[in-house]
C-alpha cells in the first residue's frame, strides 16, 4: 500500500468465514480514506489507472466495484459496462470499441467486464466462433503490451466464486425484487454451462496471463472480504501517497441584509418518515 497508510487489513484464516458488518464497516471506512488519498494522487500526478473484473455471473464483481467507487469521484473514476455491440462495433476490430475509453492523465477506468467478453461469455455461448477466440487470444498480449507501453497501470482481477455459492446467489436474484433486474436469459443460459466456462477461463488464463499483464484470482465466496481484499491489493499495487492539502476552514458567511423568506407556495415532498 502507499506511503498514505501503513496499517494492513488483518487476514483470516478462513476466506469464507462469516464477518460482521461492524467490522467490515470499519475496515471499508479506512479503506475508502485511503482511496481517496489515491485519487487526489492520481490527479495531481496525472497517473493512468485501468482495472478489468472479469468473473462467472454472481462472482460479486458489480458490488466490489461499487465499494471500490461510493466515496470517491465518478469524474475521477469512471465505470464502464459496455452494452451488446451494434451492427457496426461487430464489424470494426474487436477491441475497437473498448479503446476509446482507456484512461487519460488522472483517471481510474473500470471495466466491468472487458474486451474478454470474446474469450469467455461470446466463446462459450457462441457468438464467436472458435478461430475468432483463438485469435483474440493470440493478439490481445499484444494489445495489453500496448496498453502498458502507453503509460497506462493495468490492473486484471478474476472473481472465483464456487459452484454452490453461484447457486445460492442466482437462487437469491430469482426471490428478491432488488435484484431480479440482475437474472437475465443469458446469465441462466450461462449458468448452465459451469465446466465450459472453466475451460474458457483456463485458456484465458494461459494466453493472457502475461508478467506485463498478470491475472489476479480473488476468492468471492465471502463478499464482504473480496471486497476488502481486493481494495486493499489494489492500493499495494499502485505506488501513491498522500498528496499535501491546503488547511481547510469555513469563511464567515454574509449576513442577511434584509433577506427576507418569501411566502411562496413551496410544493413540498410529502414527509411520511
Amino acid at each position: 500500500m502507499g506511503k498514505g497508510n501503513k496499517q494492513e487489513t488483518e487476514a483470516s484464516d478462513d476466506p469464507e468465514a462469516p464477518m460482521s458488518n461492524k467490522a467490515y464497516e470499519k475496515e471499508l471506512a479506512r479503506l475508502h480514506v485511503e482511496m481517496v488519498k489515491l485519487q487526489e494522487w492520481v490527479v495531481q500526478t496525472g497517473a493512468k489507472i485501468c482495472i478489468v473484473f472479469e468473473g462467472r455471473d454472481g462472482a460479486g464483481k458489480g458490488g466490489t466495484i461499487k465499494a471500490i467507487t461510493e466515496r470517491v469521484s465518478p469524474r475521477v473514476f469512471r465505470v464502464i459496462a459496455l452494452p451488446a455491440p451494434t451492427d457496426r462495433e461487430k464489424s470494426q476490430m474487436y477491441v475497437q470499441r473498448y479503446l476509446p475509453h482507456l484512461p487519460a492523465a488522472g483517471e481510474i477506468v473500470i471495466f466491468d467486464r472487458s474486451w474478454y467478453n470474446r474469450a469467455g461469455v461470446e466463446r462459450v455461448m457462441g457468438f464467436c466462433t472458435k478461430e475468432q477466440a483463438e485469435s483474440f487470444l493470440m493478439a490481445v498480449p499484444l494489445v495489453e503490451r500496448a496498453i502498458v507501453g502507453s503509460g497506462i497501470t493495468l490492473i486484471k482481477y478474476w472473481l472465483e466464486v464456487s459452484e454452490e455459492e453461484q447457486t445460492r446467489r442466482l437462487q437469491g436474484r430469482i426471490h428478491d425484487g432488488r435484484k431480479v433486474w440482475k437474472l437475465s436469459r443469458m446469465d441462466l443460459d450461462s449458468y448452465s454451462r459451469w465446466y465450459d466456462y472453466s475451460r474458457a477461463r483456463d485458456d484465458m488464463f494461459a494466453a493472457t496471463d502475461t508478467d506485463f499483464a498478470p491475472w489476479f484470482v480473488a476468492r468471492s465466496n465471502s463478499k464482504k472480504r473480496v471486497r476488502l481484499n481486493i481494495i486493499t491489493h489494489l492500493l499495494k499495487s499502485i505506488p501513491y501517497e498522500a498528496m499535501p492539502r491546503p488547511k481547510i476552514t469555513l469563511p464567515k458567511r454574509q449576513g442577511p441584509k434584509g433577506y427576507r423568506e418569501p411566502d411562496y407556495p413551496y410544493k413540498y415532498v410529502p414527509e411520511k418518515f
